[in-house]
């Protein structure tokens, strides 16, 4: 048996001893694992006549993986590609043909043909993705072509629909909770209004958590638009009532103003994303004419993903791990693994396309004062899903 191995989309901490898990997993039991470089662009830029296809695969051994747990990041490297919607610009060198001249250049190819033929000269018998709706989308894709799938879901902003955990959420809390902590130091000594802006595009929930854990007074999360002139309002009297004179409050980039947009920079990927960010500035200025006053703005924005997991991220990458390999092994795929009520389990790797994880807004999020709402904690999840 030979499992393929990838991951995509941004990078988080807990990819790496997830990649680890299932190598070490995979080894035990007789069974070849080969790492896909740059996610789904290792597939779409493997050329079958090459000889040499070191650029887009490598094995993964003992070896090579034995100390990958202990930094962040993937060395698999990764990027935002979907095969089945491809630039013509983007088309692979080997598979252009004059045909391609003469496409738009904003219309999309869809070349998971060649990913299946990829697939076969490889000699994969299944493949092991790691990433968030995006990347999952593209397996769910792979899965309905008859290829032996398993989803292993992982992005920051913890919002793949069908688990309660994605791999990188504990640690860019963490981080959060950390930098906010220390911005303290800088709002207290010049006695200002400190805005803290959190990656986050559709779900709020880094900001909600990290907001609660850091005690701050003001939380904008993306689920709900807010009102400028009121948030101001209330910074301006966190402020006057805090013995230290400043404030200190948290927003999603995906957050935006009452009647506004949100905003967005650059042309769209693959999945048809463009940057986010800078909500977090535009609030800071809003707040400073408002009130006249001094304002700190830091976007925390690849910080957040930075660095090694903590200590929640390794346990659950590496029980993924574990639990997506042994899925192979008994010939079980066309699943994701997931947690749900602090239990690990699966679900048909299709759930992930069929509803969006957002902040529970009506439990969690006081609307009329931004902030955190945790009236009654019997009976609620450890993490406050």
């Amino acid at each position: 048996m030979r499992i393929g191995i990838l991951t995509g989309g941004g990078d988080v901490p807990g990819l790496n001893p997830c990649i680890k898990g299932v190598v070490y997993r995979a080894v035990e039991q007789g069974v070849d694992v080969v790492g896909i470089k740059r996610g789904w662009a290792g597939l779409l830029n493997y050329d079958p006549s090459a000889t040499d296809h070191s650029e887009c695969v490598m094995p993964l051994n003992r070896q090579n993986t034995r100390i990958i747990d202990r930094t962040g990041g993937t060395v698999l490297h990764t990027s935002r590609t979907n095969p089945a919607k491809v630039r013509p610009s983007e088309v692979p060198e080997f598979l252009r043909t004059s045909s391609h001249k003469d496409i738009p250049k904003d219309e999309r190819l869809d070349l998971t043909g060649h990913v299946l033929k990829v697939i076969d000269h490889i000699g994969l018998d299944a493949l092991i993705t790691i990433g968030g709706d995006d990347t999952q989308s593209y397996a769910v894709r792979l899965h309905r072509e008859g290829v032996p799938v398993v989803a292993i879901p992982k992005t920051m902003d913890n919002d793949v629909f069908g688990t309660d955990y994605c791999i990188g959420f504990s640690t860019a809390v963490t981080r959060s909770v950390g930098f906010i902590t220390s911005l303290r130091t800088v709002a207290g000594s010049h006695e200002r209004i400190a805005i803290v802006e959190l990656f986050g595009r559709n779900s709020g929930e880094t900001s909600l958590v990290s907001a609660y854990l850091a005690g701050v007074d003001r939380a904008v999360i993306s689920e709900v638009p807010f009102n400028p002139d009121k948030l101001a309002e209330f910074l301006a009297e966190d402020k006057r009532t805090n013995p230290s004179n400043y404030a200190i409050m948290t927003i999603s980039e995906g957050a935006q103003m009452v009647g506004g947009a949100i905003i967005e920079s650059g042309p769209e990927d693959a999945f048809g994303h463009r940057k986010l960010g800078g909500i977090g500035i535009e609030t800071s200025e809003y707040i400073k004419r408002k009130l006249n006053t001094h304002t700190v703005y830091q976007q925390v924005a690849y910080l957040m993903r930075s660095g090694e997991p903590d200590a929640l991220d390794r346990m659950v990458a590496f029980s993924y791990a574990n639990l997506a390999a042994d899925l192979l092994f008994r010939k079980e795929s066309g699943k994701m693994v997931a947690l749900r009520e602090g239990k690990y389990t699966t679900v048909p790797i299709e759930t992930l396309t069929t509803g969006i994880k957002r902040v529970d807004v009506n439990e969690l999020y006081d609307t009329e004062r931004y902030r955190p709402k945790i009236a009654n904690m019997l009976g609620k999840p450890m993490f406050l899903y």
